[in-house]
């Protein structure tokens, strides 16, 4: 079997060990791809923790036969690139995308990246097993696994993915900081996984360990010791007499006799002292981290391991329920199309592994229910009776948020509804929510005026009172959909349309102007064509590239199949499609709404980030959206490479990005896409300048390319970006919250495009007290401002419950600037732990965690800082191949 078990030391003389350093070799490690411009050919943390990942996937693949598909064979991936969509390909079969396996390791990856550039963690030795702090590194690092596993289980998988980012970053640091590589050791350490277990034999403090080096490379510095140590960094804490320095061009503390450093980061003289020892520290590297993945496996199971990860093609389903009186149709729609998904899907792949549920009405909302069992939601679901009146409007914005915080992101989200908002004033914060969230809102809104016993003062409410769903619709790339009640439950069967994991085509223009058609292409990546048109729709008209028509006629027409319900029309397009492009021609009163969705296997993640050059990490600063005045690099993941129309033709690929402006369309630039590294990872980056950034609305993004065959690629992002005016930095204490205490929270906010007034808001869920020592700030152009927060969790609290803290910086009175919104999600624990990782049979105790970081003492405001080391101009390092590590060559699971 592959490495099953989570200590080396089980593995027999029959294992092989596969190793292939086909990567260009990363300080420590140095945090993702961008940082292989400071250290070409280095090994990141990124590289690290993915290809960790996909090698215990591997072995769960190879241990869990698909049901009704012959089992994977381990020789089939000797020798190869081991790449996310070849393992879906092979385990799940052709067109089952990875997007969400890959986006959930993005989530992992950033979240161990960040732990670099963070004001809370950047700097604290504990988190990086710095300044000879190597038992304290170790309970941090057991703590962060153990808090990873209680997010899990308490099936908050985004806290879990960063809990885990942390926990690998410190596993990573330890053989790229420490000398256990110099030690001679060709094994990680047994005892850093686990808890009550001591890592031995560890430098005292007036033990010398490192003598004098000029040299930038210093080969021979350590001094003949046979105990474990690491080096200073910096001068917080300062560094003793005799000690080692970590070492590179930003650590002070490498001027202080004994100059020099140990750490293996890079292959660069210049950052790591050690450089000569960067492929062993990360071969050590690399193996503990498949031994934190296959112990988390073992823990949470392997059903527990796949949610956690994302390794499934299925989205979640998501449902959020108007329980007021008139709601019976919509609530009965609900459960007929949850029941026909569940059945439908139960034992396949596209089988749903997440269930939310969040009942509303007025003045109430919630409680929120989420499962992993379909039959546990199925009854809830079926629980939920229309019940008692009340007039428009209704807590639907609320309802809404509490599902944002408990759904993974990349899904489908469905409201339904017959009120408008009373909790309007949500609008902004639930807009970023499912931007941060990445995920889809589409409102099924009933407007029947037959229901105006059932609702109060209806005759005197705004026409424009459901704005607040069209924005969040627009800002999530959801919908709004309007219908009456006997046409509900036909609507209603868009929610597992939406759930196949469709995309979105660009329509040009994007929305109907009368006398235009509406123009999309079609390629051969494409199935299943569905165009929904619903408004005062008078007659249309689709036309295929051979100028074929299919009109609104109801039934089988020459294109495809159309069904009316109301306003409301669906056409289901035959397969194969013609290639080429397309057109709708519309005629309504008013503006009708058009959308053309397909499945395909060929889509794309994206993510943006702030290069950082002189730290002594340099990396690129993950953001949710881009931040104004700011050089921008767009990190763009392409899935499903390995799709093509023909075997035989080359792979497709992207040749540059298109944004444009939303909802109207206009294009505001278009920007050459760089591969980084080899074609099939399917990674590539794009640099875009503040200039480009500068538009005030929404923007979407497009990508263009070519197929094998050398026709036409577009696609779409599912959402819309924004560019938001300052950047805000909100983060807690690398552990837990206990019962009772009060949590320091650190607050940055900076402005690189000019003056700002702001007031900041704070908002907790649950209602815990939250105070501030910053509630409104001026900062001029590259400017900083730096506070506190104070958490309080009382002795109430759940354990094992997650907090969600949220800080918004709004423009003061009239301004025009939007509010920006920071998210920051806590994990409640007791301070006795009573879910702790299992350890060996020798083990003596549990361990605690207790130590909170460094924080700083007041408000600062910082001028002339605020884009200190953020890169101009891009320049793509070339990451190529892949680490993989195989066990037993010879072993098949279709072998006697």
């Amino acid at each position: 079997m592959l490495l099953g078990a989570v200590s080396l030391s089980h593995l027999g003389p029959s294992v092989l060990l596969l190793l292939q350093l086909l990567l260009p070799p990363a300080s420590a490690f140095f945090p993702n791809i961008w940082s292989l411009l400071a250290a070409p050919g280095s090994i990141t943390h990124q590289d690290l923790t993915e290809e960790a990942a996909l090698n215990v996937t591997l072995q769960l693949f190879l241990e869990q036969p698909p049901p009704g598909r012959h089992p994977l064979c381990l020789e089939d991936f000797l020798g190869r690139t081991l790449l996310a969509d070849d393992l879906f390909v092979a385990y799940f079969g052709p067109g089952f995308p990875s997007r969400r396996f890959r986006a959930a390791l993005g989530e992992v990856s950033r979240a161990n990246a960040a732990q670099d550039f963070l004001p809370t963690s950047k700097n604290n030795p504990d988190l990086h097993f710095d300044a000879e702090r190597l038992g304290e590194g170790h309970t941090r690092l057991v703590g962060a696994l153990r808090e990873t596993l209680v997010a899990a289980r308490a099936l908050d998988h985004t806290l879990a993915r960063q809990r885990l980012g942390a926990a690998l970053h410190a596993l990573q640091d330890f053989y790229s900081h420490s000398n256990w590589v110099e030690l001679g050791k060709q094994q990680p350490h047994p005892h850093l996984l686990w808890p009550r277990q001591e890592l031995g034999s560890l430098a005292q403090v007036d033990d010398p360990t490192c003598s004098d080096c000029e040299e930038l490379s210093c080969p021979e510095n350590l001094l003949g010791i046979t105990f474990l140590t690491s080096g200073y960094f910096g001068t917080h804490p300062s560094k003793p007499p005799g000690k080692c320095s970590h070492g590179g061009h930003f650590d002070r503390s490498s001027s202080q006799p004994p100059r020099g450093g140990i750490n293996k980061d890079s292959t660069s003289p210049g950052f790591s002292p050690h450089h000569m020892l960067h492929l062993q520290a990360a071969k050590l590297a690399l193996l503990a981290s498949i031994q934190a993945f296959s112990l988390l496996r073992s823990r949470l199971g392997d059903s527990g391991f796949s949610r956690l990860l994302d390794i499934t093609p299925a989205s979640s389903l998501s449902f959020v329920l108007d329980t007021t009186g008139s709601m019976g149709e919509e609530i009965n729609a609900a459960k007929i199309q949850a029941r026909h998904i569940v059945e439908q899907r139960r034992g396949s792949p596209m089988e749903p592994v997440h269930y939310v549920l969040v009942p509303f009405h007025d003045p109430g909302f919630g409680p929120v229910f989420t499962t992993s069992d379909p039959d546990s939601f199925w009854q809830q679901l079926n629980e939920i009776q229309a019940l008692g009146g009340g007039d428009e409007p209704e807590m639907c914005l609320s309802a809404l948020e509490l599902a944002l915080l408990h759904t993974p992101p990349l899904s489908d989200i469905f409201v339904f509804t017959d009120a408008s908002p009373k909790d309007a004033f949500l609008t902004n914060r639930v807009e970023s929510l499912t931007q941060e969230r990445r995920c889809r809102v589409t409102f099924l809104v009933t407007e029947d005026p037959s229901r105006v016993q059932h609702r109060a003062r209806r005759e005197v409410l705004s026409p424009l009172r459901f704005e607040p769903y069209e924005a969040v619709a627009l800002a999530s790339g959801g919908e709004v959909i309007f219908t009456k009640d006997q046409h509900i439950r036909d609507v209603a069967a868009i929610i597992g349309d939406s759930m196949a994991d469709v995309v979105t085509l660009p329509l040009e223009p994007p929305v109907v102007v009368p006398g235009r058609p509406l123009v999309f292409s079609v390629d051969g990546l494409l199935q299943r064509v569905t165009v929904r048109i619903h408004g005062e729709v008078s007659s249309f008209c689709i036309r295929n590239p051979a100028g074929v028509c299919q009109d609104q006629k109801e039934g089988e027409g020459p294109l495809g199949h159309t069904r009316r319900f109301g306003q409301f029309w669906m056409v289901t397009m035959n397969d194969p499609l013609q290639k080429g492009t397309w057109d709708i021609q519309v005629t309504a009163k008013g503006t009708p709404r058009v959308r053309v969705q397909a499945q395909t296997s060929l889509d794309f993640l994206f993510h943006f980030g702030i290069p950082i050059e002189d730290g002594p990490h340099p990396g690129l600063y993950p953001l949710t959206q881009p931040v104004a005045g700011l050089q921008t690099q767009l990190l763009v993941e392409v899935t499903g490479l390995g799709s093509r129309g023909d075997p035989g033709d080359p792979l497709p690929h992207f040749s540059h990005v298109v944004l444009r402006d939303v909802p109207k369309g206009a294009e505001l630039g278009r920007v050459p896409l760089e591969p980084m590294g080899p074609r099939e990872r399917g990674l590539l980056g794009a640099s875009l300048s503040p200039t480009l950034l500068s538009t005030a609305g929404p923007f979407s993004l497009e990508l263009i390319g070519q197929d094998g065959g050398g026709r036409v690629l577009h696609r779409a992002a599912p959402q819309p970006c924004s560019v938001v005016p300052v950047l805000l930095e909100l983060s807690g204490p690398p552990g837990f919250l206990a019962p009772g205490t009060q949590a320091p929270l650190s607050l940055r906010i900076a402005s690189f495009s000019g003056p700002q007034d702001l007031d900041l808001r704070t908002f907790v869920n649950p209602s815990f007290a939250l105070t501030s020592n910053l509630s409104r700030v001026h900062l001029e152009h590259n400017e900083s401002a730096w506070g506190r927060l104070w958490l309080e969790v009382p002795d109430s609290a759940a354990l094992d419950s997650v907090v969600t803290v949220t800080v918004t910086a709004m423009g003061r009175e009239a301004s025009l600037v939007p509010p920006t919104h920071a998210f920051l999600r806590l994990l409640v624990l007791a301070l006795a732990p009573q879910d702790q990782l299992a350890a060996p049979a020798h083990s003596s105790g549990p361990v605690l965690i207790t130590a909170s970081p460094d924080f700083l003492p007041s408000t600062l405001v910082t001028r002339g800082m605020a884009g200190g080391g953020l890169a101009g101009h891009p320049r793509w390092g070339t990451v190529g191949g892949v680490l993989l590590l195989l066990g037993l060559s010879s072993w098949c699971h279709n072998s006697p």
